[in-house]
């Protein structure tokens, strides 16, 4: 199935307009996470209580929070899911002196203080507890995931195809991982398991992506050598734009009816994966084949300086003959 018929869009033209473009977006994260005082991290991640309360009738968040703040003051009280649906999220902070030091004195503290306020009559619909040390574990571990992964990564397409595409690989998955991390930021998602897991899963979605390129640059290696790289990279990347796009289309549709219908738990994740195929398939088409000819370029201009030509390719052998000539003489 093709979408396009001998396509011949000259997509490397605009590539450093790709990359000024992904490095605004990049430093605008940066500054954003740094306002904000860090990475906006999840219970798995930090600890603390999640509730998910749904009320019987309409209510407010301010009348919610008023409720809460009478037993512990740093608490987060938002709505969770559709408006309609009167499901209020309460996370608490790990321990504290309003509440005690245990997580789950801190939860039945809190919807004691529901009940008693009047709000309404409520069903919890979600309870979460996750301790310090459980967060501080799977922290380490999520870091350790992306550090193999992408040494994973380097090994394979080193060994499969050449060094300066394993490098526009991981130079791709990284701004992948950059790009995602600032949309979440801009749209309010805490980093959970589950946002850790689709941007593992987006890495390998990018990789994959990545390879199939590379794989078609290898091929046409074969009967393009006249050519420059940029014109056999260009040539490659409008060869695949078919399966690209199918690609890219059918898993952002999926990701997306997930973020639509998949509910308040399961938003996080969809709404990674989908920023994560828009920006595999962008950083595979700009990114990593803008990376790999600049890489190429210059290993090729560091050969030239010390091939033949020169003094230091014939050197060897002129000494060999003035030997040879010298052993004839004696």
């Amino acid at each position: 199935m093709a979408i396009f018929k001998n396509p011949n869009f000259d997509f490397l033209k605009w590539r450093w307009p790709a990359v000024g473009l992904s490095l605004f977006i990049i430093a605008a994260g940066g500054i954003a996470i740094a306002l904000q005082g860090g990475l906006a991290l999840g219970i798995d991640f930090s600890g603390g209580t999640i509730l998910i309360v749904q009320f019987d009738a309409p209510v407010t968040e301010d009348s919610v929070r008023s409720a809460v703040s009478s037993v512990v003051e740093e608490s987060v009280v938002q709505l969770s899911g559709d408006p309609s649906d009167n499901t209020i999220m309460v996370r608490l902070p790990q321990g504290g002196a309003e509440v005690g030091t245990s997580l789950e004195e801190g939860a039945n503290a809190v919807l004691a203080a529901l009940s008693q306020s009047g709000v309404g009559e409520f069903t919890v619909v979600q309870r979460d507890l996750v301790g310090p040390v459980i967060g501080e574990e799977l922290k380490q571990r999520g870091v350790y995931a992306f550090v193999f992964a992408l040494l994973g990564i380097l090994a394979y397409v080193a060994f499969r195809f050449r060094f300066s595409f394993a490098v526009g690989a991981i130079i791709a998955v990284a701004h992948d991982i950059l790009i995602t991390l600032a949309m979440l930021t801009f749209f309010g998602y805490d980093l959970s398991l589950n946002v850790v897991a689709a941007m593992l899963t987006i890495t390998g979605y990018s990789v994959n992506d990545t390879i199939v390129i590379f794989d078609r640059v290898r091929e046409n290696l074969r009967h393009m050598r006249r050519d420059s790289f940029e014109t056999l990279v260009n040539h490659s990347i409008n060869q695949t734009l078919s399966r690209t796009i199918i690609t890219s289309g059918t898993t952002a549709f999926a990701a997306l009816a997930l973020f639509v219908a998949g509910g308040e738990v399961l938003r996080g994740f969809a709404f990674t994966i989908l920023v994560g195929v828009v920006s595999g398939t962008y950083s595979t088409i700009f990114i990593a084949a803008a990376a790999a000819i600049v890489i190429s370029e210059r290993r090729a201009a560091r050969r030239s300086q010390h091939v033949p030509g020169g003094d230091q390719a014939t050197s060897k052998p002129k000494r060999r003959a003035k030997k040879a000539r010298a052993r004839v003489r004696a």
